[in-house]
């Protein structure tokens, strides 16, 4: 059997599968600039495979709708699949030749087709590795039941699609437009050089490497950080990427990332911080600042006990973190409460972390104490604050020795025995314990 290094494979780059949706309803032969809008389409669109014809790891399909039954037949399946997927050099002449045939007669299932082209013609290819993009061309909205922001949605989330380009042909109003900003990213082709131009840059976003680099700045505003999680979410909130950010040479890795999608970063700083609706220009180096200026907290004590600390922001109640005494962890500068869960509870408020620093908080350590009953009963054991007392631990009817481990501080144990005639022959003896004393309490 050969080394690991030996077997390993530089895995593949995903293949990059274009499926055009394209409108051949009845709406499509109105007049546009040079002539009928299914006219300019057609045109254009094979203009666009002549530009892409040598264009590597790349497979182009089409799927149109609404051009083999007449529009008052309200054919909601009027939505074929006309050209499986192939490289472009072996797409160009079949999706021409299948195009120049195309009649614009019928409705317009947007959702239908999208639901088609993710469930049907894409899921073919499931086992591969690809990223599956839809070009919808049309001139008008769904006119069937179907909801196409639904759809969309939908294979976004089982991540067979990724997120929709819609090229709106001719004039549409505002509530045409706004009703596919939640299928995809919506593009107004409102003239045919407009259209040419919008092809293009879709096609950029497919092919086109894009790269990020994420700053994650100190309180001065220089990128100092590193060594911190990033996760990349998408629009829906689709955790696409998770990178440990690298400073190389005082530089952050540049980082490939799809322009296709919108993102939410998460820094996972304590507490995280993010950024929303990041998006990238394909082909283009994209810059992110991210405040991220943080401190280290050590936690001491000494002791054995493996105590967890719960750690606030200051004045609030939201745990942000569970740290273990004798350790240490980074967190972003400002002031904290920590609460030990030791036997009694310990709160410090205001503990403050500053840039760069360790910012060390000691704990006195623990005393054991041993408690010895007469007999079994009921009861427990009281710290004492001034002139308050808290029960911390109770006695169970069963046990008559206990054994604690408690904080130095001032306490008392109240008894009574299961077979007292009442409450009057309730016992009471108050003790003190320092950090690592032995103290033997008796009840007489």
């Amino acid at each position: 059997m050969g080394s690991f290094s030996a077997m390993a494979q530089k895995k593949k780059d995903p293949v990059n599968r274009i499926l055009f949706i394209f409108d051949a309803s009845h709406s499509m032969n109105g007049e546009w600039q040079s002539g009928s809008k299914i006219e300019i389409a057609k045109k254009l669109l094979s203009n666009l495979l002549d530009s892409i014809v040598e264009i590597p790891n790349l497979e182009i399909g089409l799927r149109v709708y609404g051009n083999k039954s007449d529009y008052k037949n309200k054919d909601c399946e009027d939505t074929h699949l006309e050209v499986d997927f192939l490289k472009p050099d072996s797409a160009l002449t079949i999706i021409k030749g299948k195009l120049s045939k195309i009649r614009a007669i019928g409705t317009t299932p947007i959702a239908r087709s999208l639901e088609l082209g993710a469930n049907s013609d894409f899921l073919f290819y499931e086992k591969e590795e690809s990223r599956n993009i839809v070009i919808i061309i049309t001139d008008g909205k769904e006119s069937c039941d179907m909801d196409p922001c639904a759809v969309s949605r939908l294979y976004q989330r089982k991540e067979i699609i990724l997120k929709p380009f819609i090229v709106g042909v001719g004039h549409f109003d505002e509530s045409w437009k706004k009703s596919f900003y939640c299928v995809g990213r919506f593009f107004d082709a409102s003239n045919e050089q407009d259209f040419t131009n919008i092809l293009n840059l879709i096609i950029s976003h497919v092919i086109d490497n894009t790269t990020i680099q994420v700053n994650l700045m100190d309180e001065n505003n220089d990128p100092t950080e590193s060594n911190i999680n990033l996760t990349f979410y998408d629009h829906l909130g689709i955790e696409k990427y998770n990178y440990i950010h690298k400073l190389n040479n005082k530089n952050p890795d540049t980082m490939i990332i799809d322009p296709v999608h919108s993102y939410r970063i998460v820094a996972h700083t304590i507490p995280p911080v993010s950024i929303d609706n990041v998006k990238l220009k394909p082909g283009v180096h994209t810059l992110i600042n991210l405040r991220t200026p943080q401190g280290t907290l050590n936690i001491t004590m000494k002791t054995k006990e493996k105590y967890s600390c719960i750690i606030r922001k200051a004045g609030e109640t939201n745990t942000l973190h569970v740290q273990k005494v004798n350790t240490s962890e980074k967190y972003l500068i400002g002031n904290y409460d920590v609460e030990v869960l030791s036997l009694p509870r310990k709160l410090y408020t205001n503990v403050k972390i500053e840039q760069g620093k360790n910012a060390i908080l000691p704990i006195p350590p623990p005393a054991l104490v041993n408690i010895k009953l007469p007999s079994k009963g009921y009861g427990g054991v009281y710290v004492k604050y001034g002139d308050n007392t808290e029960q911390i631990y109770h006695f169970k009817a069963e046990k008559t020795q206990h054994s604690l481990t408690l904080l130095p501080g001032n306490y008392k144990v109240v008894f009574r025995a299961e077979t007292a005639k009442n409450y009057s022959y309730s016992t009471e003896k108050n003790f003190k314990l320092k950090s690592g004393q032995s103290e033997l309490i008796k009840i007489y």
